[in-house]
């Protein structure tokens, strides 16, 4: 008896499709007595992150789509760990910070900082990430402290811009 032969489905391929990938995904928000402008002024100031950011403890590199920047995040859970591969991927003035990296299917991820105008002087913060991927389920990326650590940073930025 012999049998029919199916055909090998390329790795790639089944990753195009879809298969098997994690996605993890990271939420927070949250309003900001400020001007627009001023919150988005201070979000691409990463210079200026080690002072008021207990999260991004450092982004080095230049605010500018496709630049590469080396960001090292300190975790609630303690551990303190240097982001690979990371590039801003959007800007828009007043209205979007993304960066972001590493291989789609296999594993990616964009952080994203989202400003919506409330009022004259307010401001909402939404605060995402996503991680998508083959691998992303091996990585250690405890989403509970990830969004911990997000909201923390929300605080220290309505804080810092909120103090004057």
């Amino acid at each position: 008896m012999r049998f029919p032969t199916l055909p090998l489905v390329s790795p790639l391929v089944f990753l195009a499709l879809g298969g098997c990938t994690t996605h993890i995904p990271v939420r927070s928000q949250i309003e900001i007595d400020a001007p627009l402008e001023r919150v988005y002024s201070t979000l691409i100031e990463f210079e200026r992150y080690p002072a008021w950011n207990p999260y991004h403890i450092r982004v080095a590199g230049s605010p500018e789509p496709g630049a590469k920047l080396k960001v090292t995040v300190h975790r609630p859970d303690g551990k303190t760990v240097e982001v690979p591969a990371v590039h801003v991927l959007r800007l828009r003035e007043n209205a979007e910070l993304t960066w972001g990296g590493g291989i789609k299917g296999v594993f990616y991820g964009e952080h994203v900082f989202e400003l919506k105008k409330l009022a004259a002087n307010r401001t909402l913060l939404i605060h995402n990430e996503d991680f998508k991927g083959l691998f992303v389920g091996f990585a250690d990326l405890p989403a509970e402290a990830l969004t911990t650590g997000y909201e923390r940073m929300n605080r220290a930025l309505k804080n810092h811009l909120e103090a004057g």
